[in-house]
């Protein structure tokens, strides 16, 4: 494929994409808003010529927040914009970093949109966080002399497939792009092998590792625990679940409560929408249920709690005794196990990992992660940690001791940012917009 015929793809998809913009809305509501700037329509309080990170969705920006931050710090010349694709991606850009940045949706990749977006924001740098590539964008941006970066970037065997079809239209996309720092080798290796410059790309590692517990949620960790009920109660989480895997989780669950009657579930799905579909699936299969936001010391009888709360994941993991992740049982590939390592509690997965193979892998041979084919497997791995405390005390310090292993990427990313800023920077004639006196 070139990027012609992408184009007339796209432009013919254009109807279906409203359509399914406007169906998401009914269940979504925050879709429903904003819907001019998916459009290229930029609000009139962000300025022209900002520095411009596009983090997608709540777990880029969670990731990406302490070094958008630095990176604002460092160049108070200069705006800092970031864009997202979701509402929660916007929740997380605004609760973390609304006194440092501007903040927008970022245009679909229509070549009207992206342009409308371009004419009026006038970047001077975009960096793409993980693996964000958009043909339009990168070629837009690349033909205004913009230097793109992607960075904390990762490739999967299974999406380097689908890039690999799509030809011509990878190979220029790849071209375009200034450097490409990845979280892996193997991805690396990867972005190589379907047409990036070798010396544009290279493995930093990933600022997922860089992320801290707040001393917040540290202080929280025993009233919340017993708010929700579980202060004298064994308690496992299933976080950031799917259609699909619910009922995967609480079937194990019943197995679990035969041995451990005043055993407690937090169940969270991926989308906060579902809590109330998810608290009627369990209560089908019988359990007491509570939402998380109507959670408090009466709890203590409640079978599983379902969340409702954004944001609140990380700090729920500190709650649990086991952390099972979702999006594993399922094709989504699989959910970022740093996060329950950061708490020292063990950590489940099913078999589907593609989107963290290396992290993955890499996890259960340090001790951290244990990996289960079914049901069956999730209920037995769930009761022999639960039931041994040395065992489980030694899964999380190894989960914990992985994670602090690889911290470091955030450094190493902000010192290639640096350069990227400078040279974008001095290449700005005087009193254009974003022009810095550092």
């Amino acid at each position: 494929m070139n990027l012609f015929l992408y184009r007339l793809v796209l432009w013919l998809a254009l109807p279906l994409v409203r359509i399914r913009l406007s169906l998401r809305a009914r269940r979504e509501p925050a879709y429903g808003e904003r819907v001019a700037e998916r459009f290229g329509h930029v609000p009139g309080a962000v300025e022209s010529g900002p520095i411009w990170f596009h983090t997608v969705s709540a777990g880029e920006t969670i990731a990406a927040a302490s070094l958008i931050r630095t990176v604002a710090d460092q160049y108070t010349a200069e705006q800092i914009l970031v864009t997202t694709m979701t509402p929660t991606g916007s929740g997380e850009v605004m609760a973390r970093l609304s006194d440092v940045v501007q903040h927008c949706y970022a245009p679909y990749d229509f070549t009207f949109a992206v342009r409308r977006f371009l004419d009026r924001v006038k970047p001077q740098l975009l960096i793409l966080m993980e693996t964000e590539l958009w043909p339009n964008l990168i070629h837009e941006a690349h033909a205004r002399g913009v230097p793109v970066l992607c960075v904390n970037a990762r490739l999967s065997e299974r999406s380097a497939r689908g890039y690999a079809r799509l030809g011509a239209l990878t190979r220029q996309m790849l071209g375009q792009i200034n450097f490409i720092a990845c979280q892996h080798s193997g991805h690396a290796d990867r972005f190589v092998d379907l047409g990036a410059d070798a010396d544009k790309v290279a493995a930093l590692g990933s600022v997922k590792f860089d992320l801290q517990l707040p001393q917040t949620a540290c202080d929280e960790q025993l009233p919340l625990r017993a708010r929700l009920g579980g202060a004298d109660r064994v308690v496992w989480i299933a976080a950031s679940t799917h259609p699909g895997e619910d009922e995967i989780v609480l079937s194990a669950h019943r197995a679990l409560k035969a041995a451990q009657p005043q055993l407690l579930l937090l169940l969270i799905p991926r989308h906060p929408v579902r809590a109330t579909d998810v608290a009627k699936l369990a209560e089908g299969r019988g359990f007491s249920v509570a939402l998380q936001s109507a959670c408090d010391n009466h709890s203590a009888t409640v079978d599983v709690i379902v969340g409702d709360v954004m944001g609140s994941l990380l700090q729920l993991y500190g709650v649990a005794d086991v952390a099972f992740v979702g999006g594993s049982f399922v094709s989504v590939g699989g959910h970022n196990p740093i996060e329950p390592s950061l708490w020292k509690i063990p950590v489940v997965s099913g078999p589907v990992q593609f989107n963290f193979p290396d992290v993955m892998a890499e996890l259960e041979a340090a001790g951290g992660l244990r990996t289960v084919q079914d049901v069956d497997g999730l209920a037995e791995t769930v009761a022999q940690l639960l039931g041994d405390e040395a065992k489980r005390t030694a899964m999380g310090i190894a989960a914990h001791d992985f994670v602090e292993r690889n911290r470091g990427a955030s450094g190493r990313l902000l010192a290639l940012l640096q350069d990227q800023i400078n040279v974008a920077l001095a290449a700005k004639p005087p009193g254009q917009p974003g022009r810095s006196d550092q």
